[in-house]
């Protein structure tokens, strides 16, 4: 285990912000974790994973701990399911991408999301209908005060929307080590009514899609969409859609009668945030660096140079512009350093 001085951070986060780490350090095993945790010479420690839901606005003077944590293996088999385990170091999509190749069911849809996959309980990832909490079993997790590695199950981590126990009471107390799914083995039950799925089928003319169909459709409408950030700076979507009570939903609609929604549940409504934004007249928009993108304008991206800063005050000023506009509230997803 090696410590490094002043390690630049633009290539371990996907808006490819131009920071530096103070000190950093890399994280292949849990005996690395345990005893990078237990340097009393570097009191301050910040967790990096995969980079891909973070903007940071400022150099790091602490130890950043990168979670390269790896392996993917079955543990059980049932007749129509499957339990795996995920090292939190793997990423997300090539681990969903492995899964399908072994016939395994439920992560179809949140295809080509980015990052890795021991951050995906703390954010409850989702997309097209699927969150991370539907096959969720449980993880484990090592606790900063003791290096203890504890269980936590699917009721532990009071998963709601992009939401759970790790980004509230747990924070700062927990690294997610490996995440256990629980995947169908045969007959899947497939989600394609959410966005574009059936229509991107129906264009490729696939009348009774396999789980590969769906992955393939979702990662086909995600590339249509989003940028790739090797390319293009971002973290995806940069904020959450605000979810609404009936009665703000009835007087919304009442003055935004073309507006698009999803029923969150019996009693909630939630509003595309990119709708709201692109009403605004920020699709496409650039500031020097810092920009929304020209396809969807939920995601914020860096077209080189753009600081952290600039990009937070881009998002400030959305939300402002939004809240102005419609009386709505949107949050950003990404965590902001």
């Amino acid at each position: 285990m090696k410590i490094q001085q002043n390690k630049s951070l633009k290539t371990y986060n996907t808006f490819g912000i131009a920071a530096t780490a103070k000190f950093f350090c890399e994280i292949n095993s849990l005996t690395d974790l345990e005893q990078a945790l237990q340097l009393d010479q570097y009191p301050e420690k910040f967790i990096l994973s995969g980079g891909s839901n973070i903007l940071i606005t400022k150099d790091i003077e602490a130890l950043v701990l990168h979670i390269n944590l790896k392996g993917k293996k079955v543990l059980e088999t049932y007749e129509n399911k499957v339990l795996v385990k995920i090292m939190a170091g793997e990423n997300w999509h090539q681990m969903v991408l492995w899964t399908l190749e072994h016939g395994f069911g439920g992560l179809e849809n949140l295809s080509l999301i980015p990052g890795n996959t021991g951050t995906s309980p703390i954010q409850n990832i989702g997309a097209y209908g699927v969150e991370l909490k539907d096959t969720f079993e449980s993880c484990e997790a090592m606790e900063i005060s003791t290096q203890h590695i504890k269980r936590f199950t699917k009721s532990d981590c009071k998963f709601g929307y992009r939401d759970s126990f790790f980004k509230n009471e747990g924070k700062g107390k927990y690294i997610i080590t490996s995440v256990n799914f629980s995947l169908s083995k045969k007959n899947h039950r497939l989600n394609t009514s959410y966005g574009a799925i059936e229509a991107e089928l129906e264009k490729q003319h696939i009348e009774n899609p396999m789980i590969q169909d769906v992955s393939n459709a979702v990662i086909k409408i995600r590339q249509s969409k989003l940028p790739d950030p090797a390319k293009l700076g971002n973290s995806g979507s940069f904020f959450k859609n605000p979810v609404v009570s009936k009665l703000e939903f009835d007087t919304f609609t009442k003055d935004h009668p073309n507006a698009p929604f999803y029923k969150a549940s019996e009693n909630t409504y939630k509003i595309p945030a990119g709708w709201l934004i692109e009403q605004c007249g920020f699709k496409g928009k650039r500031y020097g660096d810092a920009g929304i993108h020209e396809n969807q304008a939920l995601v914020l991206v860096n077209h080189g140079n753009a600081t952290g800063a600039e990009i937070l005050n881009l998002a400030q000023t959305i939300i402002e512009n939004v809240g102005g506009k419609f009386g709505l509230a949107i949050t950003p997803e990404v965590n902001i350093i």
